[in-house]
């Protein structure tokens, strides 16, 4: 399985994983506050659709290593992201829309799919605005989504600024030769 964020449409980037299961464990990570928090941002959800979400991005919570300077706020003040639930079908789909800070709306969802004794999460993140807020997003996710899966495997969390530069990196070099979202 690619680790690596494919690119659905213009604006849309899609990640796979494939997670100890059941799939019932790996929800709870996905929808209960404390469980969230130590892969990805704590914070309060309204479990139905039309109920609000609310992500405090607090990343001294979830990595030991420093940020680089640009990200110290991120990392010890944290950012604020919130949002309505658009669509909830326990245990298997969350979707959301994903704001704050003046941005866009965008749209996240998780789909679960058990796989025998795995869980097969997908995530799918659209409507972003650019191609730099892909890099972001992607590099984003690459990272949370490898926490959740050091959480769920019982391993040490990885480190997550030293690799997140490395990625956003990466990102943007898979990225060049795309158009920028909307035009194209």
């Amino acid at each position: 399985m690619n680790e690596y964020g494919v690119v659905l449409e213009s604006g849309a980037v899609r990640f796979e994983r494939l997670l100890p299961g059941p799939v019932e464990r790996v929800w709870s990570y996905l929808i209960e506050s404390e469980k969230r928090g130590r892969w990805l941002a704590a914070g309060v959800f309204d479990l139905r659709v039309g109920g609000r979400t609310e992500m405090l991005f607090r990343h001294s919570q979830i990595t030991d290593e420093a940020p680089p300077e640009c990200y110290r706020e991120v990392h010890e003040n944290g950012v604020r992201a919130t949002g309505t639930i658009t669509r909830y079908e326990p245990p298997r789909i969350i979707a959301f829309t994903w704001g704050g800070g003046g941005e866009p709306e965008s749209e996240v969802e998780f789909e679960l799919v058990p796989k025998e004794e795995k869980v097969l999460l997908v995530l799918t993140h659209r409507k972003l605005p650019s191609k730099a807020e892909m890099t972001n997003v992607s590099g984003g996710w690459h990272m949370h989504l490898g926490l959740l899966e050091d959480v769920l495997g019982g391993s040490p969390r990885r480190g997550f600024w030293s690799q997140f530069k490395v990625l956003e990196t990466e990102y943007a070099a898979r990225y060049a030769d795309l158009p920028e979202p909307g035009r194209g």
